[in-house]
């Protein structure tokens, strides 16, 4: 008696591969309304339904087998050497690793940061498992100490007196100059990244960012991009970032709840042109901290950016339904050629 058949025929017997069954699973969460802008006039609102491109569905589609008559089975494309039915065909890429700088925000560090993001990491290993794609996400911790002083919202007080100079485990990438605008300690924390991208052996292709972490994402994606000719105050670290990634570009950049460098010696030669690596913005729709005209700047400043606005605050949303639409972005960024005017 011939064994039972599973989806999608009761007839054939067919059984979907993995990456077919991965493929379509994933397109069942995608219907998270998304604002992208794909051109330097406009910003275009759509429901995303297919996230993936037409030729990354034809590498879903492509290991598809239909049985024939006589038991065995053969590729739909219409190869002519039989698979004995039982036998796995291996069509997966070998194993590759994926290397993502993740960047905190302000205040924070990077074993905090890791904590409130251990569940994003744990989502992103399963969603690009099927492709033998292995994230492996660093946490640095930015250079500059900050002091309660320093907190927003630190009020000195009979309660706290004597403690504004106690060292606590808060940090900072720079620090901003509220009567001038411009950044300090901006050297400091580029080369505490070029260390951290060095350590790893270089070959960093994405990074994520929240808040501070997230302007800082711009800054190194921006800077990473060869063709741009940075101020002369900040040659030293361009040229150490540059060196410890081997000179690689990455592959694309993530911010939440991040915001455009407003310091008028990186903004002039870090956005324009605009930051030509494909970029991924959260919004949170209650964020209080950072205002939205400053997130959307950046936006502004990106190329072909994604945006997608969450109903929470100032976090990073960490349910699967925020973290799909990454993995679906990470994953497009990492396999999909760009196209010639991409190229950096």
């Amino acid at each position: 008696m011939p064994s039972q058949s599973r989806w999608p025929s009761e007839k054939t017997g067919w059984t979907p591969p993995p990456q077919l069954t991965a493929f379509i699973h994933m397109l069942s969460f995608h219907t998270w309304r998304f604002v992208a802008s794909r051109s330097q006039s406009r910003i275009h609102s759509f429901q995303v339904v297919r996230f993936f491109s037409a030729s990354q569905r034809s590498l879903f589609c492509s290991t598809t087998m239909a049985e024939t008559q006589s038991g065995t089975q053969t590729p739909i494309s219409g190869a002519s050497t039989p698979v004995p039915r039982g036998k796995a065909v291996n069509n997966k890429p070998p194993k590759k690793e994926v290397k993502i700088l993740m960047l905190h925000g302000y205040t924070q560090s990077g074993p905090l940061f890791r904590a409130k993001t251990r569940a994003v990491e744990k989502l992103l290993v399963k969603a690009l498992a099927p492709r033998n794609l292995i994230p492996s996400l660093i946490y640095p911790t930015a250079p500059n100490r900050l002091y309660p002083r320093d907190i927003p919202g630190y009020q000195p007080s009979s309660d706290n007196e004597g403690r504004e100079d106690e060292e606590i485990d808060s940090w900072a990438w720079f620090r901003k100059d509220e009567a001038t605008g411009s950044y300090r300690l901006v050297q400091q924390g580029m080369l505490q990244l070029a260390s951290a991208i060095e350590e790893t052996g270089g070959g960093i292709e994405g990074v994520i960012g929240f808040s501070q972490g997230g302007c800082v994402a711009s800054i190194l994606a921006a800077a990473l991009e060869g063709f741009r000719q940075p101020a002369e105050e900040h040659k030293e670290w361009v040229e150490s970032i540059r060196a410890a990634n081997g000179g690689q570009p990455l592959k694309f950049w993530v911010s939440y709840s991040g915001f455009w460098a407003v310091d008028q010696d990186l903004s002039g030669w870090l956005y324009q042109p605009k930051v030509k690596t494909p970029s991924l913005h959260y919004f949170g729709g209650l964020d209080t901290v950072v205002d939205e005209s400053r997130s959307q700047g950046l936006v502004e400043r990106s190329e072909g950016a994604v945006k997608v606005v969450h109903p929470g605050g100032h976090y990073v949303p960490v349910s699967k339904e925020w973290v799909v639409p990454l993995a679906g972005f990470v994953l497009q960024s990492l396999t999909e050629a760009p196209r010639e005017d991409e190229k950096l």
